[in-house]
């Protein structure tokens, strides 16, 4: 087994974006193999290292069956190691919304699932003994400013009918801001460090004869199975475990929608606060649809301190500036935030992004990809990325083995929302007013004004292009149009990544891709003239 000896490689190589996570930076090593160097064949091809990828090929092993599991990066490299890895069943959309988008039924079955998910990850600590700092904790959910006590009194009695246990509280434990003020308590939530769950998890995987490929690239997904690193990989079933599908132009990127969020981590005196979760109900005020929250949560750190872990100032990826609050502002709003309702902790430690997949309806796609018969994909995770991926893992075992499993439709990614049709129209017309960028200046004038480390858009003739000048001072100059529909993509000063305001397309700032949908890198452009183009 490989092992690099430090997570601080920065652009992608080991993590999607410039700022490491709390969870890389107090891992041990990354979690790396080989390359893949040769054609193989295989049972079940798994797409993707993160929580989904993993649990799928961990769950399909156990049943027997031969599996491969390749990623771009490194285990847990991707959006599963930028989380903040609340195992939930408090979901970012609400229980009462379920209900009326489908109907008791289905929202009984999603909180079923959830609690499932999350029995699932516990036994398997258990049975594997992994160390992982896995804890039962509640959770409490309280109103935002500009939310009103009904969606509290709502979603109270939708969690009753859902089967779930909770309970109206008179004020919210241990935040500073909200005494005499209500709250749902969810009882047996939990919490880990994610990226040693996932180092425990692939023991497990490998122990069961599962085989691993990092640093390897899959592209060109057929029924057939993939290529990847140039050698072909034939397979029976193909899982795309992504984040967001990357054997699909079109059918799943107008059902779901992307999203950039905001964490920040502070050492804060050992006991100063339970282990917990916190959220409030998000801002009803917001341009977005997805009515951008709060969430909270407590990490162990060492003898003397525990990590508070706080994010949220979301907004639509690469459109930042449709607020007038920059990528890299939003942090400052966030520590403002917290302060203000945990004030004791100490300096920020630690910050950075993710993406999030907010799905229409509520819930995440896992199954068939549609129009296919042996390609299946997990995406949608929205805010509760660790349990869908585990439910990936858990549905999508089920469906391969032929198993009758209640979530099979409920999570299917070929059903249609018609009551969210609202939504879905404004979103497509969020995505079609981004082809106006054609038409907008670039950001950047004269290439000789960039400093080490800035990057941004210029235009040459009908051209618009990206520059990069990095901290040697070399310029790295690339079509700035996103291969995979044609978006014109924006920097993001933050993670120093150029980011496509459409489907969530991200590239590190030499222009090599780190998110999908697009699957190719994009093309290299010389200027003529440094100074002005």
């Amino acid at each position: 087994m490989k092992t690099p000896n430090t997570f601080e490689s920065k652009n992608g190589t080991i993590t999607s974006g410039d700022n490491l996570s709390y969870w890389f930076s107090s891992a041990v090593k990354p979690i790396a193999f080989e390359k893949l160097n040769q054609d193989i064949n295989t049972d079940i091809l798994v797409i993707g290292g993160g929580i989904s990828g993993l649990t799928t090929a961990y769950c399909l092993a156990k049943e027997g069956r031969k599996v491969i599991l390749v990623e771009d990066g490194f285990i847990g490299s991707g959006e599963s190691g930028r989380t903040t890895a609340h195992l939930t069943c408090a979901l970012d959309d609400r229980y009462f919304e379920l209900e009326k988008n489908f109907d008791e039924h289905t929202a009984q079955l999603a909180a079923n699932s959830h609690m499932a998910a999350i029995e699932w990850i516990a036994n398997t600590v258990k049975h594997h003994k992994i160390n992982c700092h896995f804890k039962r904790v509640d959770g409490y959910l309280f109103l935002h400013p500009s939310d009103s006590k009904e969606t509290l009194e709502k979603e109270f009695e939708a969690t009753k009918r859902a089967g779930l246990i909770t309970e109206m509280l008179n004020s919210v434990p241990s935040v500073a801001t909200e005494d005499d003020k209500w709250c749902i308590k969810f009882s047996d939530q939990a919490q880990f460090h994610i990226l040693l769950y996932l180092k425990g998890l692939t023991n497990a995987f490998i122990k069961l004869g599962g085989k691993i490929y990092t640093e390897t690239k899959a592209g060109n997904i057929t029924k057939e199975g993939a290529t990847a690193n140039g050698f072909k990989i034939k397979a029976n079933h193909i899982v795309v475990a992504t984040n967001t599908p990357i054997n699909d132009w079109v059918i799943m990127h107008t059902k779901q929608w992307p999203y950039r969020t905001y964490v920040i981590a502070a050492k804060v005196s050992r006991g100063k606060l339970p282990y917990a979760l916190w959220w409030d109900t998000g801002d009803h005020d917001s341009k977005w649809i997805s009515k951008p929250y709060h969430y909270v949560r407590l990490e162990e750190f060492d003898e003397q301190y525990d990590m508070l872990i706080a994010g949220g100032e979301d907004h639509r990826t690469g459109q930042a500036d449709d607020e007038h609050i920059k990528e890299e502002d939003r942090y400052h709003k966030l520590e403002k935030w917290t302060k203000k309702h945990f004030p004791a902790i100490k300096t920020i430690e630690f910050k950075w992004s993710g993406q999030v997949m907010e799905p229409l309806d509520s819930l995440a796609y896992i199954g068939k990809n549609p129009g296919e018969d042996n390609i299946y994909i997990i995406t949608g995770d929205s805010g509760n990325g660790m349990t869908h991926g585990t439910l990936g893992g858990m549905i999508i075992t089920d469906i391969i083995t032929g198993r009758d499993n209640p979530w099979i439709k409920l999570y299917s990614p070929s059903r249609i929302s018609l009551k969210t049709a609202g939504d879905y129209l404004h979103e497509v017309g969020n995505m079609i007013l981004q082809y106006g960028d054609w038409l907008t200046k670039e950001d950047i004038k004269e290439v000789g004004d960039l400093k080490p480390g800035e990057g941004g858009i210029i235009s040459s003739g009908l051209k618009k292009i990206t520059v990069y000048r990095d901290e040697q001072n070399n310029l790295h100059t690339c079509t700035a149009v996103c291969p995979h529909l044609g978006g014109i993509l924006q920097w993001n000063a933050d993670e120093k990544t150029f980011d496509c305001p459409m489907h969530g397309s991200r590239f590190t700032n030499e222009g090599t891709v780190i998110n999908g949908p697009a699957t190719s890198d994009l093309k290299k452009i010389i200027i003529n003239k440094e100074p002005k183009v």
